[in-house]
């Protein structure tokens, strides 16, 4: 007559309690994503303290019967156009490598990074082209309209050196094996600054290259 015997748990077989179970790692604070929401909010103060000196001036001017830009000087509209369209271009793309970062797709993510440099570096070649079609000199004596549009074209140009420079940093750290999955802060940060520069830009494009 077979006896029953009793069987003592292995280890492996134990009932797993729920203090056992490890506690999750601490959430790592979004210290990348903070400052560059801190940075672009400075970059927006600066751009707008700038701007509204310089339509105050312009409407100064104009409300006293003269026109703004001087004589010889004018504005064309497609290299402003132009330019823009590629900046808008480049919002897709920017977008396009932090998803694919999240989805864990390198290969997407990359070539998105790489396309985003790309079309930013375009745009700095585009209003590069533009200084030499506006025929406001900066030589000799200056006209306050020629400081002014330097001024703030050239810092909308540093703003957009700034940020590539910032999404060729997050690209060698994806290559390193950081910010993919559900690690995206870097990629979330860089692509939140780019979206911040081409919207100032936006008011830029309006404001000086359309409206004049």
């Amino acid at each position: 007559m077979a006896t029953a015997t009793a069987t003592t748990p292995t280890p492996e077989r134990l009932p797993l309690r729920l203090e056992d179970v490890p506690p999750a790692p601490p959430r790592r604070p979004r210290v990348l994503l903070i400052g560059t929401a801190l940075a672009s909010a400075a970059s927006i103060a600066l751009f707008g303290g700038l701007l509204s000196a310089y339509f105050a001036l312009r409407a100064d001017v104009v409300g006293q019967g003269e026109q703004w830009l001087p004589d010889g000087s004018t504005i064309p509209l497609s290299p402003g156009n132009m330019t823009m369209v590629t900046l808008v271009m480049s919002l897709i793309t920017a977008q396009w490598a932090v998803h694919a970062g999240k989805q864990q797709d390198r290969g997407h993510a990359y070539f998105a990074l790489g396309l985003t440099v790309l079309l930013g570096i375009a745009h700095v070649v585009q209003l590069g082209f533009l200084f030499t079609q506006w025929e406001l000199p900066l030589n000799g004596e200056p006209t306050t309209q020629a400081v002014l549009l330097f001024t703030i074209l050239g810092l909308h140009v540093a703003m957009v050196a700034a940020a590539l420079i910032f999404f060729t940093l997050m690209l060698l750290r994806s290559l390193g094996g950081q910010f993919t999955g559900r690690d995206v802060e870097g990629l979330s940060a860089a692509a939140l600054y780019w979206y911040v520069t081409v919207g100032i830009f936006v008011v830029l494009w309006y404001g000086i290259l359309i409206v004049k």
